[in-house]
């Protein structure tokens, strides 16, 4: 697999195989009771004074005399903070294109209003990070370690010596239980709640995730193959520990399944399929890796993938495997799989 490594197989890995094993790890049960949001004290609110403190997923309580502002996160969680009001400072991992434009796990970011301190998975340039005086850090994690997401390996103590972090667990459960945990943290820092764009951006999650389940429902044959590209390789992601396919398939998505044994290679993420082997699994419908280190559906020239029945078909769509933990931008993801199931047809 390109660009992993065995021991880190379940960080660097995820990522080289693109959404196959749908970096967006299940997420089935959230951190214990105790970690839902911050002090009694000025939690947050703009204005509010007061100590802050926040218990992750890691079981670590963070505390300080007020509340964070000179915050920095990975930039997927800087966009979900950023549709609950609250503003980083910096960010690390993927945020512009070449064209300079948003990359897609920045959503709405105004990413010129951030200092980017690494445009990629993994890039963490800790002199400038020192530089912005950080109170937090702020990223994900795809492993029961609590590795901090995108932190390399190799400069990790030093950026710990700098300001203290948050995890929000992104592994083996599902995306409802991130997604509040990051309600909870972003209550925590400041951010109105019971705003009329917050209260109904979850109404529309649980809308499309009822739609999802009854889509879903009307037609069980059709099979949803997730898979991610690469130069070489096609990944199939199995659904165990993929937070936004674990929460589809318990709302009666038939998804393809890798076999265990293929998964045993790659931590149970998902198998690695030649070009050649790419149609294995029959499938009606494919949803595909959006993320920029991957190729996209439309730059594939492989003849064998063009020869799908769900690529001839047109029943190809995006995936996001890393999701913005914000209900505003996962009810996309919901409404677009259960439209792709409601208007397929049976290819396979």
């Amino acid at each position: 697999m390109p660009n992993a490594s065995a021991t880190h197989l379940t960080r660097r890995g995820i990522l080289a195989a693109g959404g196959a094993l749908g970096l967006g790890a299940a997420l089935t049960a959230c951190g214990d009771d105790d970690g839902k949001s911050g002090s009694d004290e000025g939690a947050g609110g703009a204005g509010k004074s007061g100590p802050w403190s926040f218990k992750d997923d890691r079981g670590t309580t963070v505390k300080l005399d007020s509340v964070p502002k000179n915050i920095v996160a990975f930039t997927g969680v800087a966009a979900a903070l950023w549709d609950y009001g609250v503003e980083v400072k910096g960010v690390f991992g993927p945020t512009t294109t070449k064209d300079g434009k948003p990359d897609v796990q920045a959503g709405d970011l105004a990413v010129d209003k951030v200092t980017v301190l690494g445009n990629e998975w993994g890039k963490l340039n800790v002199e400038k990070y020192a530089t912005l005086a950080p109170e937090v850090l702020i990223t994900t994690t795809f492993d029961t370690a609590g590795t901090l997401w995108s932190v390399p390996e190799e400069s990790k103590d030093k950026v710990a010596k700098l300001a203290p972090s948050v995890a929000i667990s992104v592994f083996d459960r599902q995306l409802t239980q991130p997604l509040q945990r990051m309600w909870e943290l972003a209550e925590s820092l400041g951010a109105d709640m019971k705003a009329k764009k917050v209260t109904d951006a979850k109404a529309a999650f649980e809308k499309a995730a009822a739609r999802l389940r009854a889509a879903a429902k009307a037609k069980p044959e059709i099979r949803v193959l997730a898979g991610s590209a690469s130069a070489d390789l096609f990944y199939v992601s199995g659904t165990n520990l993929s937070v936004d396919l674990e929460y589809f398939k318990a709302l009666g998505v038939n998804f393809v399944e890798p076999s265990e044994d293929a998964k045993k290679a790659t931590g149970g993420w998902f198998e690695s399929l030649s070009w050649e082997n790419v149609d294995k699994y029959p499938a009606d419908v494919i949803i595909m890796d959006d993320r920029a280190s991957t190729i996209q559906p439309a730059d594939i020239t492989e003849g064998t993938w063009k020869q799908l029945p769900a690529v001839k078909a047109g029943q190809v769509i995006p995936r996001s495997p890393e999701p913005i933990l914000s209900y505003d931008k996962c009810t996309p993801l919901l409404n677009n799989l259960a439209e792709a199931i409601e208007n397929a047809k049976k290819v396979g």
